[in-house]
């Protein structure tokens, strides 16, 4: 059966959700979201929930602030807790990266995180279970923490829904189609939504998607693990979040006395093809690193883990844009490890630039598809892809 909507949303994900909440909430109601399986079932299931805010750029560093904001308030905008946690988070490199940290703060600051470069003596006093060296360099953003992927993708659905909206699972999509330039339709297996607008936020499944519709963005998904590890209390009962550029891994605490490592960023891989537990030997390797950095972890006991997808871009940054040529068709695509920790700004300046034909809250005009062709690409100032 043939059904219209004024929009449609591919991909029940965070993203998906919070673009579909965010569209109700500017008023545009007659819209259907569209999931292959269940809500939250892809990558934003398997997310690290990491909320912190030190990039090289300043739209992502708005983003990041902006959007723990609105995690913190979540619940009254929704009804339903994002379950944010606040742990502090430390970012740490050695020598070579100190004047990038340094750089990086001071354009936080002004943007206006809570954030600042600290001495090893802080870091002691603050986290004393870490290990850290004389030649290593630190920052500190008190208010970062994490959230709960699944809580706040259905506390987005859930009151785009009570504000009109529809949601269909199940429901896998087949083809946007576009006739003289415009769309048309969304077609699914269930059949045909007519529309005049599509948004693709399909995670790893959204290059393809936009492949048959003629567009082209390159978009490679890459295999991240987290390894799980559950913590000897006596020792560590607690710890911040670190993001540790010198041992090249992320590890934030969880419930329960869990530890999560983010690790194993160097597998590209098939959305629909990729092994979605841990590896042993990335396993073992992670722990010994951090041990390095966290010494009380030697008696921690491994606890499992799994693997997920980062949809990455050249330059590790989202394409957030309208597509050329395609009256209608939208992308939020690429997030390269980050779309959790955005989502929120994302939903909102998507819905923006939706309904007013350009983003007002924050100015993402520079996360368009054609900086790639402009050789515009944003840059980060570290070599640790993630940090970008």
């Amino acid at each position: 059966m043939t059904q219209t909507a004024e929009a449609v949303i591919v991909g029940g994900g965070v993203m998906g959700c919070s673009i579909l909440y965010n569209l109700a909430a500017l008023g545009l109601t007659d819209t259907v979201l569209l999931e292959k399986d269940v809500l939250a079932s892809g990558s934003t299931s398997r997310s690290q929930a990491i909320l912190r805010m030190h990039y090289s750029n300043e739209v992502t560093t708005r983003m990041a602030w902006e959007s723990l904001r609105l995690y913190r308030e979540f619940e009254e905008l929704t009804g339903g807790p994002s379950g944010y946690v606040r742990t502090g988070y430390f970012l740490i490199v050695d020598e070579s990266d100190r004047q990038a940290l340094e750089e990086n703060v001071a354009m936080q600051r002004r943007v206006g995180v809570e954030t600042d470069a600290v001495s090893m003596e802080d870091v002691r006093e603050i986290a004393p279970m870490l290990a850290v060296e004389g030649n290593e360099c630190f920052a500190y953003e008190p208010q970062s923490g994490y959230a709960d992927p699944y809580s706040v993708t259905t506390g987005y659905a859930r009151r785009a829904r009570e504000l009109g909206a529809q949601i269909r699972a199940d429901t896998p999509v087949t083809e946007i189609e576009v006739k003289r330039g415009s769309v048309t339709a969304v077609v699914t297996s269930q059949g045909r939504i007519e529309t005049p607008m599509a948004v693709v936020a399909a995670g790893p499944w959204s290059g393809p998607l936009l492949a048959k519709a003629g567009v082209d963005v390159p978009l490679r998904p890459l295999r991240h693990q987290v390894v799980m590890l559950r913590r000897p209390q006596d020792i560590v009962p607690d710890h911040p979040i670190i993001g540790d550029i010198v041992n090249d891994l992320s590890a934030r605490p969880d419930a329960g006395n869990l530890t999560l490592i983010g690790v194993g960023e160097d597998e590209f891989v098939g959305p629909d093809e990729y092994n979605q537990g841990v590896d042993m030997p990335v396993v073992e390797a992670a722990f010994a690193r951090l041990v390095r950095r966290m010494p009380g972890m030697a008696q921690a006991l491994f606890r499992g883990g799994w693997a997920g997808l980062f949809t990455t871009t050249p330059d590790w940054h989202p394409v957030l844009d309208r597509v050329e040529g395609i009256d209608g068709l939208y992308m939020a695509v690429g997030f390269s490890g980050h779309g959790f920790k955005l989502a929120p700004m994302i939903g909102l300046t998507m819905a923006e630039l939706i309904t007013q034909g350009q983003a007002t809250t924050i100015d993402i005009s520079m996360l368009g598809l054609g900086r790639f062709a402009e050789g515009k690409p944003l840059s980060s100032r570290y070599s640790m892809a993630v940090m970008a």
